[in-house]
Parts: C-alpha cells; structure tokens; sequence
C-alpha cells in the first residue's frame, strides 16, 4: 500500500487498467472505499454548512477582531479588536489571520466569518482518513472519518468561529507528519513546525499532543535510538521557529505603534502564553477563575469523571468508553509485536493523545468551557475505528471477540445514560441503542457464521450501536443556532457571553436588536445608539469597559470601538493618560457607561480610572436607555 501510494502517475500511454481512476481510487483497495471516502465528505460538507448563518457571527467577539482586520491591515496582523488598534483578542491570531483573509476576498458577512470553520472541519475528516489508512487500512479510516464527523462538539466547533477549529486542524495534520515520518523521518521536521502554527492558534494547549507523539517515534521510528533522537530534536528546532517568529516579531515591534497584548499583564505575547493562557489554565488564579464548581458551562467539578459529567459528557464522551477499551485491548494483543509495528504506533498515537489530554482537562483548576473537548475527537474516533477493525480480524478467537463486544455493549448502555440526560429528545432512541447494542454484544460473545449476508447484518448493528446516539445528537447541534462565547452541543440554541447576529445584536426570532441598556456582558445597542454611533466619523466612535460590548457595537455599526480593559475590563489599555490624549486629539466620539468589567487588576487600573475621569469632566446623556458622554 505504502509503495502504491509513494509511486508516480502512470504515463498517459499506459493502457486504462493500469491508470489509477479518481472515483475508483486506488486497484489495491475495495472498490467501494474511495466512493465512500467522497460520499462521506460531501455529507460532512452538507452538515457543517447547512443552515451555517442562523447563528449570526457566533462568537461576536471574534467576529469584531475580523471585522476590523478587514479594515486594518496592523489589525490583521496582530488580531486587534479594533480597526483602530487599541488592544489584540486574548489569543494569538492564527485563526483571524485564515478567517480574514477569507472575508477579505469574499466581503464580511456571517457566512464568511462561519464558513472557514466548516472547510476546516472537512479539511480534519480527510486528513483524519489518511494518517488511519496509512497505518490500518481504509476501512479503518472510513470509520475514523465519520466518527470524527458526526461528534457533537465536532459538529458545534466547526460551525462556530472559536479557534479550537483551526486548531483540531493543525493538529490531526501534524498526526499525519508523524505517522509519514515512520516512513521518511524528515517528515517530522514538518510535522514540529505544523505544532508551531498551531501554538500561534491557541497557544500551550497544541503541546498537549506531544508526549504522543514523541513516544511514537521514539519506539517505531526508522533507524538507530540515538538517529531517532536527533530527528525529534529537529522537529523541536522546527516548532520553535515555527512558534517563535511571531513571538520575537511582537516583542521587537515598538508598544507604542501596536496594540496592547489582551490577556498579558505586561504586554507581551509570551508571557500571554506562558500565564494567563499557559498555567494559569491548569493552576487557576487571578484572572483565570471559573475551573471546577458547579458550573457546567466552566467545566464543572475537576476529577477523572470531569469528561463524563454533565459539563463535559455529552460533547465527547459517547464513544470514550469504547476508545479506553480499545486501547487497552489493543495494546495487550500488540505487546509481542515488532518494534515498528504499525498497528501499536497509532494505538500509542491516538491513545497517547487521547490520555493526556483528556487528564489535562480533567484537572485544570483554571477556566474550562466543554467545547474544548473537541481537541480529544479525532484520537477517540481513530481509536474506535481501529479498534474496531483489528479486533474484528481477529474474530475466530474468543479474547477478540470478547473485547469487540465489551465496546459495542458499554457504548451501548452509556449512550442510553447520556440520552437520558435529555429526557425530552427522542425517548425512544435510547431503549433502541441499547437493545441493538446488547444483542450484537451477545452475538459477538457467541461467534459470528460466516455467512456473507450474517457478517454484514452484524457489523451495520454494530455500527449502529456504537455510533448512532452520538450521530443523532450531533445532527440536532447542527439544527440548532449557537452564539456567544461559550456554545454547547445538542438540541437547544446556545447564546452566553453575548453572541450577535449579522445585524450586530443577540439573535431572538426575527428581532435582531436588542437594548444595551447597563451595558451588561454582551448585550447590543439599540437603534438609537446605533444610529448614532454609525454617524462617527472618529478614528472610535466610543469607548466603552470590556470587549464582548465593544464587539456588539462594532458589529451593529461598522465602526472602531475602543474595548477598554479587554475581555473583563481589567486589562491596562488603553491607560488614562493615553485616552485623555487620543480624547484631545478628537479621535473618540463618545464614552459609553457600563458595559464589563470595570477596574483594574487588584481593584485600580485603566476602566476606573477611565470612568472616574469621564464622569468628572463630561455631561451624562441617554441614549436609547444607554447612558452616553459626548467626548467631542
């Protein structure tokens, strides 16, 4: 297989037989594999795109950093909130850089802010599909696929524009380096510099795959220990280079002529990374609370059972069982294999992932939102499939067998618990999974005839068993609008954080405008505000504490909205002394009372001292219930 694939084109002279068909795929290979790889990637497509604009811009507050790279191109490139270059969003710009440079091309708009996520979403299937047929064939790879595909937090994350997309991306791509490099170790080189970009996506969390794969290489890698060794060293020169132009371009780039840092306490990008979203993630503390608790939405309580709680359980966990299973059993019937043994490289792949990750998560003390399992999809959904497939080669023994059923039965009855969760969807489902999965279970244990059309009946309830709470859980997500900053699977919209449709306020029925009023978190501006906000023409049109309401009104008119104090208001930018300048220069309309936040770290800093300036020096208005100080 590897020869075939690694082999040129045959020549145009060769006679059709030889040629290799872009429908039949490969001669080596069934004939329905590629019909089926193409079939399940036009149905992945239809998923994540159907209906893709019911949930507005999704995460206003990343839509805004789009919108206003579409108008500077030092916004752009920093990942400013703010055409007007004030302050960056609270992660690197990885993922803004690939969105707006789509919106650039196509214009900005929910589809285009929305879009690039589901391409993404696709891009993982396929790649997804080669690293698994690399290393156990394409029926494996098939059932990796659509595994991955149709996971509810999968099908919630690449509908939504967070960077976690982005990110699922670059790593399964990196995967399929490290799997390449058993083959050409200088495939690593590539596959450390991938983890580079994905670290300038969403920072320390794209390192979580690397204990994997190093150990991967490290046992069935080509050559010598000592060779190995210095190829994973390369690979580390290439993520850091990878990773490291962008940090020493911020830190050369003078403070003065970019934007604040958002996130950092001293306007630095690494220790950005390193802090509040490096172990500050992990340890909790200042700035990063809300880890543990009862809070579904943070995570809930942190412990092993974190990722089959009520936080966490039903965006990743329908298959997790299975996967734990197949590990394990995996592992015991490749422990006599050769060194290089494929099939134990992706059970240390994917488990490798699959256990660190999720232990890391399971723990974090810091702040956690569910949606960050989708970072775990693609080890469980490759470990499924495999372990579906090696397990069921070796049927004619009974510890195989065994094993296969325990994963159909387990699954099974799990997904009868998360279904019920949410008695009020499709009651009857859950009785049908579990009976299905209990009967194939059983037949499992006994033995399969081999009869033709038994094995086929067999193996679709087993499919059935394992996949289908999971698929139908998944297909309502995606009937359903998700907006704000922390959006959940399943059958009902999702709005907290403060989402915005395309006309720039919370999505509700056919209102998209609703009253700003206090200026709570993410709430939107009324007409009036609107109006009058659209009518600046100042470098900002106002400024107002924290970034989801500055997002929202950015959005609803088109215009520069200083975020004061970042995501929570606590951030030191822009400070007094450089607001009272840019207010006497002419270059803010209007202050806006309210919004998030206020105050500094500790209790002082720029949003009260700000406030307190403003409240003294200038004349209160309403303005659409909205309370407004004119600047000019």
């Amino acid at each position: 297989m590897t020869a075939l694939l690694d082999a040129p084109a045959p020549a145009a002279d060769q006679p059709p037989a030889t040629r290799r068909r872009f429908l039949r795929g490969p001669l080596d290979q069934p004939a329905f594999v590629r019909p089926a790889f193409l079939g399940l990637l036009v149905a992945t497509a239809v998923l994540y795109f159907w209906d893709l604009t019911a949930s507005g811009y999704g995460n206003g507050f990343y839509a805004a950093a789009v919108q206003a790279g579409t108008q500077s191109w030092k916004a752009w490139l920093f990942g400013s909130l703010d055409a007007g270059n004030v302050i960056t969003v609270d992660k690197p710009p990885a993922a803004l850089w690939v969105t707006t440079a789509f919106a650039r091309l196509f214009g900005f708009s929910s589809f285009t802010v929305l879009a690039p996520q589901a391409l993404m979403g696709v891009g993982a299937v396929a790649l997804l599909y080669a690293t698994v047929k690399r290393t156990n064939g394409p029926v494996a790879a098939l059932g990796a696929a659509a595994a991955l595909a149709v996971t509810p937090v999968a099908v919630l994350m690449f509908r939504f524009n967070n960077p976690d997309a982005l990110l699922v991306l670059l790593l399964v791509a990196a995967a399929y380096c490290v799997v390449r490099a058993l083959e050409k170790p200088k495939w690593l080189l590539l596959a450390g510099a991938v983890i580079g970009f994905a670290f300038l996506t969403k920072m320390m969390q794209a390192f979580l795959v690397l204990p994997a794969f190093a150990l991967v290489f490290v046992v069935a890698g080509p050559g010598g220990l000592g060779r190995r060794l210095l190829h994973l060293l390369g690979a580390l020169g290439a993520l850091v280079a990878a990773a490291g132009w962008y940090v020493v371009l911020v830190d050369l780039w003078p403070a003065d002529s970019r934007p604040y840092i958002g996130g950092s306490t001293d306007n630095s990008l690494l220790e950005l990374a390193l802090g509040y979203n490096g172990l500050g993630r992990v340890l909790g503390g200042e700035g990063n609370g809300g880890g543990g608790g009862g809070s579904t939405g943070f995570g809930g309580e942190t412990g092993i059972g974190r990722m089959f709680g009520a936080s966490f359980g039903g965006e990743i966990s329908w298959l997790l069982p299975a996967a734990l299973i197949a590990l394990v059993g995996g592992l015991w019937f490749t422990r006599r294999a050769p060194r290089t043994d494929r099939t134990r490289a992706a059970l240390l792949l994917w488990g490798g992932w699959l256990v660190v990750t999720a232990l890391v998560f399971s723990y974090m003390g810091g702040t956690t939102h569910p949606y960050y399992a989708v970072a775990l999809a693609p080890s469980i959904a490759a470990l499924v499939a495999i372990g579906v497939r090696e397990l069921w080669r070796g049927r004619a023994a009974f510890a195989p067998r065994a094993v296969l059923a325990g994963m159909v039965a387990v699954t099974a009855a799990w997904d009868y618990v998360l279904l019920a969760r949410d008695a009020d969807f499709l009651p009857w489902l859950r009785f049908l999974v579990v009976a299905v999965g209990l009967v194939v279970a059983t037949v499992l244990v006994i033995g399969v005839p081999r009869a033709r059309k038994v094995v086929a009946v067999v193996l679709t309830a087993a499919v059935l068993a394992l996949g289908l709470g999971s698929a139908a859980w998944a297909v309502t997500t995606a009937g359903a609008a998700h907006t704000g900053s922390i959006p959940t699977s399943g059958p009902t919209s999702s709005a907290v954080g403060g989402g915005t449709g395309p006309g720039g306020g919370t999505r509700s029925g056919s209102d998209s405008t609703t009253r700003m009023g206090s200026g709570g978190p993410g709430g939107s501006a009324s007409s009036e505000l609107t109006a009058l906000l659209a009518a600046s023409d100042a470098k900002w049109a106002a400024a107002v504490s924290g970034s989801q309401t500055a997002a929202s009104l950015e959005l609803a008119t088109g215009k520069s909205v200083i975020a004061i104090g970042g995501w929570s208001g606590t951030d030191d930018a822009p400070t007094l002394a450089q607001f009272k300048a840019a207010v006497a220069a002419g270059e803010i309309d209007y202050y806006l009372s309210g919004g998030q936040g206020g105050g500094g770290r500790g209790g002082s800093g720029s949003a009260s001292e700000i406030a307190q300036w403003v409240q003294a020096n200038y004349t209160a208005t309403t303005v659409g219930g909205s309370t407004v100080y004119d600047l000019t």
